[in-house]
């Protein structure tokens, strides 16, 4: 399974159909948040499934706060990650979700791509495809793939300015 993982878009949808069409068709979209009223034109321009969380940007609408997944025998979590406070540590949100039975956990909101593993949970953000903050600052994004023996594999991409 190939999955777009996205967050912290900020209605730069333009960046968004860049990504699509330089890497072609996803089996599921992933975004984390701050996607700020462009949920429906995000759906249109994917042409497969998405998934998608509220981040602290998106105050009008329904997003769930948190999603739970159970995909190729991993229990995932998508998260904006605010309400952990990623941007000081992800200390919080990996304990949290270590308890809570997740191995791997998908958030934004600090604008910065990152993968790591706490307490034996993968935890993976994209950075921001509108507004990235790390070095180079250059629009963010990750290819997930998950196969069904259980194999995972996380790809930090970047967009050309």
């Amino acid at each position: 399974m190939r999955i777009l993982v996205i967050s912290d878009t900020h209605r730069k949808d333009e960046n968004v159909e860049k990504i699509l069409k330089k890497e072609g068709s996803f089996d599921r979209v992933f975004h984390l948040g701050d996607v700020e009223g462009s949920q429906k034109k995000l759906i249109r321009m994917a042409k497969c499934p998405v998934d998608m969380v509220a981040g602290n940007n998106d105050i009008l609408g329904d997003l769930p706060k948190e999603k739970e997944l159970e995909l190729c025998d991993h229990h995932i979590l998508l998260t904006h990650g605010h309400y952990y406070y990623v941007s000081l540590d992800t200390g919080m949100l990996g304990s949290d979700a270590g308890a809570r039975g997740f191995d791997i956990v998908l958030y934004g909101h600090t604008h910065r791509p990152k993968i790591e593993e706490r307490n034996g949970v993968i935890l993976v953000n994209p950075g921001s495809v509108a507004y990235p903050r790390q070095e180079g600052r250059k629009p963010s994004y990750i290819i997930m793939r998950l196969e069904e023996n259980g194999d995972t594999d996380f790809e930090i991409k970047y967009l050309e300015k």
